[in-house]
């Protein structure tokens, strides 16, 4: 009799998982908590909490236990295999490469927002604009489910809801035309969509470059 074991959880995506529990600890339990969101959230470049390095730092932050459990679930489903693909140290410059990108991406939206909202006479609304921080891995870990869907397209994804199977290809593109549509339409306006397509593109750009190259195929 044979036992069949899941191979480990490879270091990169093991050790993104503890820097985040540690954050999301460190934010939510020390009294400096709050100063801690101020100064590693992202915060639109016209904010007076802007700095240039948040880019890297607000992929380590989350708004709560359910924001962390969803990302840090995908990224261990879906970031083993690709760990174990890619190496490690590719697998991490891409998953930089896709959180850095949604960052910029989200940036770009909400300076549009931020001075479209001023044109249009709406002060106060661009001002609250100024203090809204953007938190979580979601746009690295987009780029992960982009990844999985572009290196194994016919690989069957099980949705819990709803309870259905699809080709990760299809997978992907659905979850990529939804983004889409929430960003655009205003739907579910306290979600970073942007953010996730940025990492998804930033993810698809890296990933052809690479296949360029001649260091993955696929």
């Amino acid at each position: 009799m044979y036992a069949y074991r899941q191979p480990a959880t490879p270091p990169v995506v093991k050790n993104i998982i503890i820097a985040n529990c540690v954050a999301l600890l460190a934010t939510t339990l020390l009294p400096v908590g709050e100063e801690l969101i101020a100064r590693f959230a992202l915060f639109n470049v016209e904010s007076p909490f802007f700095h240039s390095y948040q880019i890297f730092t607000y992929m380590f932050l989350h708004g709560g236990i359910s924001h962390l459990f969803f990302n840090m679930f995908a990224l261990w489903m879906f970031g083993r295999q690709l760990e174990y693909e890619l190496g490690s140290q590719r697998f991490f410059t891409y998953y930089m490469v896709c959180g850095v990108g949604a960052a910029l991406l989200q940036l770009g939206v909400g300076y549009a927002e931020y001075q479209h909202a001023l044109a249009a006479g709406g002060v106060q609304s661009a001002m609250h604009l100024l203090y809204v921080p953007t938190v979580g891995a979601s746009g690295a870990v987009f780029g992960l489910l982009l990844a999985f869907g572009v290196l194994h397209p016919n690989n069957v994804i099980m949705l819990i809801f709803p309870p259905i199977a699809l080709k990760a290809k299809w997978f992907v593109l659905i979850y990529g035309l939804l983004e889409l549509f929430f960003g655009l339409s205003g739907y579910q306006s306290g979600v970073a969509h942007f953010a996730h397509l940025g990492g998804m593109l930033w993810g698809l750009g890296l990933l052809y470059w690479w296949r360029k190259q001649r260091k993955i195929f696929f």
